[in-house]
């Protein structure tokens, strides 16, 4: 179902601009009430704020669990289904897109440090079938180096997003339809995020094991880390157990008038390795400290999941991608993780580098475009107030570095291909 918004600011009628001024028009009017808990801790009263901040500037619901100075904090804000009026919880389920990369790399690594796979071997050689650049490596698939099309680049408009939620995709047909765009430079030569590279680092797995790239990872990482709420719904289009919708803003442009149209059902096959996991903001943070605190990994690997490319050039301080891993610098540190954004669900994970501080949030809402600013103000906040606690004077453009203001937040998660 789907519920109608009115729109009472001006409208820009092409692309991403369109996009954000839907966004902007929701911000004043989808406050539909505040789900806040009264603060249990210091930690509750510092974040619950800026989480109920995130819900005022127009997103329906969000939840959020933050780890930092031997305390936890898990909260929710708005509502999981705008139908319903439902109260967002902490335990949701969640989508979690391009976070499940993170996963992938660190079964690739383990294999690694099994010896049964090199960084620098060529993709070609382990999968002759696509006729790829015998230049470029596995270590170039996982730092998005390879120069290969991102296959989600297709999914640009809404008659597209409504045609995948149905449609099952097998990964060799991802593979292919990242083929069909244009490479983005020579092997090695620059970061350029593409999905593709990450289908293609699943069916490296399934090819080195001879197994299910799903039960690989299952048998490797989520069982023994007790993940419980953490797995792959392969075919299955809806979200088992407590989870919120997954809300897409679709404008008319002639009266204004906004809908919400939930996409929380919807077949994920055309994510798999790239983004397909299903999580809890728990599970993620269990995860992460598991991972940036040397369990998963033997110490080699550790250090090459570590081993950063500039995402941006021009600020090459500001985010540095590693193995499905990327370092953001935040007023109080750098901090390590990765965002992820589908249809109508955006993620974001940080942790330090001693795991001893941690940030898991997830919300119910998202083109994938580039935020409003209110809302991308929001956010910001909320992250600071998070990961570094109480900061004098914080204001979102803080969240970078000296004339980094452009680079967004949520850079795998800006666009639809996030």
């Amino acid at each position: 179902m789907s519920k109608p918004w009115r729109n009472r600011g001006l409208w820009s009628r092409t692309g991403a601009a369109l996009v954000a001024t839907v966004l902007a028009g929701t911000a004043a009017l989808a406050h539909t009430g505040v789900a806040t808990a009264a603060p249990k801790n210091q930690l509750a009263a510092e974040i619950q704020p800026f989480l109920d901040a995130v819900t005022e500037s127009g997103v329906p619901g969000s939840y959020v669990q933050v780890r930092r100075d031997g305390k936890t904090f898990t909260g929710a804000s708005g509502v999981a289904f705008t139908e319903t009026g439902a109260p967002a919880r902490p335990d949701s389920r969640h989508r979690i897109g391009s976070v499940t990369k993170t996963f992938v790399s660190t079964t690739v690594l383990q294999l690694v440090g099994e010896r049964r796979l090199s960084l620098d071997t060529s993709v070609d050689r382990l999968l002759p079938r696509f006729g790829l650049d015998p230049d470029i490596t596995v270590r170039q698939l996982l730092n998005h180096t390879s120069g290969i099309g991102n296959y989600t680049s297709a999914l640009n408009s809404f008659e597209v997003v409504e045609e995948w939620q149905t449609r099952t995709f097998t990964p060799d047909e991802l593979v292919r339809l990242g083929q069909s765009f244009p490479d983005t430079g020579a092997p090695g030569e620059r970061l350029s995020y593409s999905n593709t590279n990450y289908v293609l680092a699943g069916l490296i797995i399934e090819k080195v094991t001879g197994n299910d790239v799903e039960k690989e990872i299952n048998r490797r990482i989520i069982r023994p880390l007790g993940l419980r709420d953490t797995y792959f719904p392969g075919r299955d289009p809806h979200i088992r157990g407590p989870h919120a919708g997954a809300y897409v803003a679709l404008p008319d442009e002639q009266t204004g008038e906004i809908t919400l149209r939930d996409f929380s059902v919807y077949n994920m096959t055309w994510a798999w390795t790239a983004g397909e996991l299903i999580s809890t903001t728990t599970d993620l943070n269990d995860f992460y400290r598991a991972l940036i605190t040397g369990r998963l990994l033997k110490p080699a690997q550790q250090k090459a999941l570590l081993e950063t490319v500039p995402w941006f050039p021009e600020q090459p301080d500001v985010l540095r991608y590693g193995l499905g891993i990327y370092a953001l610098q935040l007023p109080c540190g750098t901090f390590w993780g990765h965002d992820g954004g589908v249809v109508g669900q955006v993620t974001q994970v940080l942790t330090s580098l001693d795991g001893r501080t941690q940030f898991a949030f997830g919300m119910n809402f998202g083109l994938n475009f580039y935020p409003d600013p209110a809302m991308q103000a929001a956010f910001n906040n909320l992250i600071v107030a998070g990961v570094c606690g109480p900061q004098d004077g914080t204001g979102a453009d803080q969240l970078r570095t000296a004339g980094g203001t452009d680079v967004p937040l949520l850079p795998g998660a800006v666009r639809l291909d996030g």
